[in-house]
């Protein structure tokens, strides 16, 4: 029935300026606000024509799960250029992070190359991620 639908994922945020400039100028994804007043959202525009919807919630509460997972190919150049805009990792109980908070999985070289993940936050506490699958 909705096989052919363009589904798109939405998240809440307690402050839309905040957002619009953590995804904006610190994240670097285009961001388009609409609406007016208490009806203002936004539209994150990712690769490949995805969307993702942004929209206000006065009693927001971060959500419990990665939002956004972001594939990148060289993680190592990720987690630097995040920081150098002032992000910083995340790092969780149960996993062994590098020294840069880069989880690894897996062992090997080149195609067999461990997968790597790091997680941060945006300024409303959700949980977004870079991996690298090799």
């Amino acid at each position: 029935m909705l096989g052919q639908s363009q589904a798109f994922s939405g998240f809440a945020v307690g402050d839309l300026d905040e957002a619009r400039r953590f995804y904006g100028e610190t994240l670097g994804l285009q961001v388009e606000e609409t609406g007016q007043g208490d009806m203002r959202m936004l539209t994150l525009r990712l690769a490949g024509g995805t969307q993702v919807f942004v929209y206000p919630k006065e009693a927001h509460t971060p959500a419990t799960f990665t939002i956004l997972n972001f594939p990148v190919d060289d993680i190592e150049a990720a987690v630097d250029e995040l920081q150098r805009r002032g992000v910083t990792l995340e790092r969780y109980p149960g996993f062994d992070h590098d020294e840069k908070g880069i989880v690894r999985v897996g062992e090997g070289e080149g195609d067999d190359a461990p997968a790597a993940i790091a997680w941060f936050t945006d300024p409303a506490g959700n949980v977004l991620a870079i991996l690298q699958e090799h």
